[in-house]
């Protein structure tokens, strides 16, 4: 097993699957943690090919953190390979859930379970990530426990005050104009959370360059079904935006950061960071240009 904190100024060693829940078990641990993560930034876990370090990385560990609900699907074989016997901490259990979409999931790299796995899409739903953090942690080693418990409380504050405001800014577009077209099956928190109805792209090929037949086809869904903003990540011949944005009205909305943090971009540096960045991007596409609110502060 992994250093135990409490020995003297020794730091507790963990390992969290990927970098949302990496930043989340920072938050709680501070320097009393070591944190390992084995999907690192800009990268899927759902497509994750683990490596003898990882099982390395998981065996010399005192905690490990996952999100759960079928995200990880290689994990079990991981800690079964690594020979670990210590806790696993699901950071979603006990969280409300919702049902994966199918639909979606069938046009994507992801495949997932019964339920949506992407609970940190919704701050509300990250608290319940932090309070099992936070109790895991404790768990772990209880002679910081009152540094642990803190710091999880500071960081709770932080989510709600996140929430309130996601509200607020989302709050303003009225709720029949919430309807986006993203490539993502990632949002269906975000969508619950802020009432934003999420489309598919229909005709759209995630493997390719949008061809001119594919531009039209997802013009005419954004008519039909009165759609104000586009993150379809894969269209990326500017013309073909420019098109699209000519012949169905709707705005061309930025990036959306989904599945994982960034090493390169401000934007996604921590969750926080992220989930201000794709409300503040979401809020801006949809809000009319005459009215259009600042960022998330």
């Amino acid at each position: 097993p992994g250093a135990v904190a409490s020995a003297g100024t020794q730091k507790l060693a963990v390992v969290a699957t990927f970098t949302i829940l990496a930043d989340m078990v920072a938050n709680v641990g501070g320097d009393r943690v070591e944190i390992t993560t084995l999907v690192g930034p800009d990268s899927d876990a759902h497509v994750f090919s683990p490596t003898p370090a990882d099982a390395r990385a998981i065996a010399a560990s005192s905690l490990v953190f996952v999100n759960g609900l079928g995200l990880e699907g290689w994990i079990d074989k991981l800690i079964a390979a690594s020979g670990y016997r210590g806790p696993v901490v699901v950071a979603s259990a006990g969280m409300q859930t919702i049902a994966a979409d199918m639909s979606r999931d069938a046009r994507t790299r992801h495949t997932h379970g019964e339920f949506d796995p992407h609970g940190w899409q919704s701050p509300v739903q990250a608290q319940r990530y932090v309070s099992n953090i936070a109790d895991a942690l404790v768990s772990a080693d209880p002679s910081h426990a009152d540094a642990y418990r803190a710091r999880a409380a500071s960081y709770t504050e932080t989510l709600h005050q996140l929430d309130l405001q996601a509200r607020q800014k989302l709050g303003t577009v009225p709720a029949a104009d919430r309807r986006v077209i993203s490539g993502h099956v990632s949002f269906g928190y975000f969508a619950q959370a802020y009432g934003v109805q999420f489309f598919s792209p229909r005709g759209m090929s995630t493997e390719s360059e949008a061809s001119a037949k594919e531009v039209a086809l997802l013009s005419r869904q954004i008519r039909s079904e009165r759609i104000r903003a586009v993150f379809v990540e894969n269209i990326s011949d500017r013309r073909l935006v420019e098109q699209l944005a000519r012949e169905s009205g709707a705005t061309i909305g930025g990036v959306l950061f989904s599945d994982a943090l960034s090493a390169k971009d401000p934007r996604a540096r921590t969750y926080v960071d992220m989930m201000r960045h794709n409300v503040d991007e979401v809020a801006r596409a949809l809000a009319p240009p005459a009215s259009a609110a600042t960022a998330v502060n």
